[in-house]
């Protein structure tokens, strides 16, 4: 064993190891120069260590030591002792002792870092640009090691309980056949075949239903998947989902396995019990209520339907709405009237210019007093009608109504959209990221107290709570949305999802009528996961093609290989995929989904660190054929 290595961690040792003689590897995490002592902080992944250097143990030393810097790499070796009394950190696993060092290996210095490694938001977290450049320095922050570690036990608790259950964890092919259904592919040209070209998986989907055909009726994989689309907070190039299928199965029992998985990645990663069974909601409920296929529960402020109400009032656009077939539907805002000014009401405010991004071209509005409404429109409700909307909303005093008109599909997505943005503006929820601010801002606090003592701190460890987590399955989907620029019917999860068996019959004649046995798995308004039942009947999933507009021949250019194996005897199947990133992001106390990932691309898809997308040779293209 080389001299250097280490005998114990920095988060390792107590008071029961005082007198013996360690080695401790790490970095350097503070310095504190005072004279005649050197207090060092080291740090690894497992936590802080303070050692101490004396003259005493030798000028040279003790000089080696006064040139230290902070994310120097070092190894020290010495003596275990108690800290001096009302020195101690009681605050810190290892606060009650020290090293006393005896000896030094620099392993490797370290120039002055471009940003500071930080535990906190805010000023003192440099550009994300800037730390996705050195993301091998900013995944030295323990906050970043902390959710990383909570990756890891996921994925460990996923493989135990699905291993349990009699799953096989079975590997796909990274290199396939481009689909051009949905997202685009990541396209890799073949070297051999000049002009073909394979595609980097968007999901294992139909490799996993022919592992069903194969008859391996219970299938997992942590599987790697890329879609060229445009990037977000939550979304990246590449992904990485839990892949589940299973034969012989009904929707109830991939909803059912999936909640088990759910309550034990909870409790054993958060240390949180959930209620089962989640709730379930009908996607038509969904959007009428929440405005979304993935509604936030934190928080009620229900989207309220008045169509019927809105033609007794005189308002010619609420009237001409609902005579086209359209909607008028509203929320109730508590409070709001005091929350939100005319200015920000009327026209051109902030309110209707928000709307507007999701196709409304206005928002109608009325504050609700003791005795009367007042705002745009109320003008034009006579006071039947006005106590008739009141009590249809659920107004009181003090409360804002505000009123969305048009077709459905607007009405739901400016609705939807402005719920969340009002919830999350008048803090109508336990938001548990805000309350990790709140508590971290306290953390902060003490440990610039304990810097100016000269002592460490343990980095900010958040645990979310129970109540935290509203977790909702949304099934009954369409199996079908209508594309009105393309002119034709596009399938609304992937086109070998099967249709209820009540609604086949409508597939050639009335495509819009047939609801899919599909489901969405939603956390706190973000979609988690989402799986079906599967097709395994060739003759229904060929009328399926058909309904997409594909013919014979085309769906058998690009599916034969699925349509032959269906005629095989294929066993009735299906399965879900969970975003292993998001749920990382959710349970990890982050809204940025890179912060779950250890080497990601940044919001144009550019990884800053290696510099990915690059030119390459014009020899390899040469040798592509390009």
């Amino acid at each position: 064993m080389a001299e250097w290595q280490r005998t114990h961690n920095c988060n390792e040792l107590r008071e029961s190891h005082i007198g013996e003689m360690v080695t401790l590897n790490g970095w350097v995490h503070t310095y504190r120069d005072h004279g005649q002592f050197v207090f060092i902080d080291m740090r690894d992944r497992y936590g802080l260590t303070q050692v101490v250097f004396e003259p005493t143990q030798g000028a040279e030393l003790f000089t080696q030591s006064q040139l230290l810097r902070t994310e120097w790499c070092i190894s020290v070796r010495g003596k275990v002792t108690e800290r001096l009394a009302g020195k101690e950190n009681k605050e810190l696993p290892t606060g009650l002792i020290e090293v006393k060092v005896e000896s030094m290996n620099v392993l490797n210095k370290c120039p002055t870092p471009p940003f500071e490694i930080t535990e906190f938001p805010g000023e003192d977290l440099a550009n994300e640009d800037l730390r996705l450049q050195y993301r091998y320095l900013d995944l030295r922050r323990k906050s970043i090691q902390q959710v990383l570690i909570l990756r890891h036990r996921i994925n460990k608790t996923i493989r135990d309980y699905l291993d349990e259950r009699g799953f096989l964890e079975l590997e796909t092919p990274l290199l396939g056949k481009s689909s051009p259904e949905g997202a685009r592919d990541y396209l890799v040209p073949s070297r051999i075949f000049h002009g073909e070209w394979y595609a980097l998986p968007q999901s294992p989907q139909l490799y996993k239903q022919l592992l069903m055909v194969s008859g391996y009726d219970k299938y997992f994989q942590i599987a790697r998947c890329l879609r060229d689309e445009d990037l977000r907070a939550d979304r990246q190039p590449e992904f990485t989902q839990l892949d589940v299928e299973m034969s012989f199965v009904e929707q109830d029992d991939v909803l059912g396995l999936l909640e088990g998985l759910s309550f034990d990645i909870f409790k054993r990663c958060l240390g949180i019990e959930l209620m089962l069974p989640f709730r379930r909601i009908p996607y038509a409920e969904a959007m009428l209520r929440y405005g979304s296929d993935k509604p936030d529960l934190r928080y009620g402020l229900e989207i309220i339907e008045i169509s019927e109400i809105a033609p007794r009032s005189e308002f010619k656009v609420f009237k001409d709405v609902v005579a086209n077939g359209g909607k008028v539907r509203g929320l109730c805002v508590p409070g709001g009237a005091a929350k939100f000014s005319n200015s920000e009401l009327k026209d051109k405010g902030i309110l209707p210019e928000f709307v507007k991004q999701f196709g409304a071209k206005g928002l109608a509005w009325m504050k609700v007093e003791e005795d009367k409404l007042t705002g745009s429109i109320e003008k034009f409700f006579p006071a039947a009608v006005q106590q008739e909307l009141r009590s249809a909303m659920g107004a009181t005093a003090g409360d804002l109504m505000v009123f969305v008109a048009d077709t459905e599909d607007v009405v739901c997505a400016a609705l939807g959209a402005l719920r969340t943005y009002m919830a999350t503006h008048l803090k109508l929820y336990t938001n548990w990221w805000n309350r990790r601010d709140a508590e971290e801002k306290v953390h902060r606090q003490r440990e610039q107290e304990n810097k100016k003592k000269g002592q460490p701190v343990e980095p900010f460890v958040f645990v979310p709570r129970v109540e935290e987590f509203q977790i909702v399955w949304v099934v009954d989907f369409p199996a079908f949305i209508h594309d009105s620029e393309e002119k034709r019917w596009v399938a609304n999860h992937h086109p070998f999802t099967a249709p209820r068996d009540e609604d086949v019959q409508y597939l050639a004649t009335d495509p819009g009528r047939v609801h899919a046995k599909a489901y969405d798995l939603v956390i706190n308004g973000y979609e988690v996961g989402g799986g079906s039942i599967r097709i395994h009947n060739p003759e229904v999933q060929s009328a399926l093609f058909t309904t997409l507009g594909m013919d014979a021949e085309s769906a058998q250019q690009r599916f034969g290989f699925l349509l032959d194996a269906l005629k095989h005897g294929a066993p009735p199947h299906g399965g879900i995929a969970l975003g292993l990133d998001r749920w990382c992001m959710l349970l990890g106390g982050t809204t940025n989904i890179r912060d779950v990932i250890a080497f990601p691309k940044n919001q144009k898809g550019r990884d800053l660190m290696t510099g990915a997308p690059a030119p390459v040779e014009r020899k390899q293209l040469k040798e592509l054929g390009l």
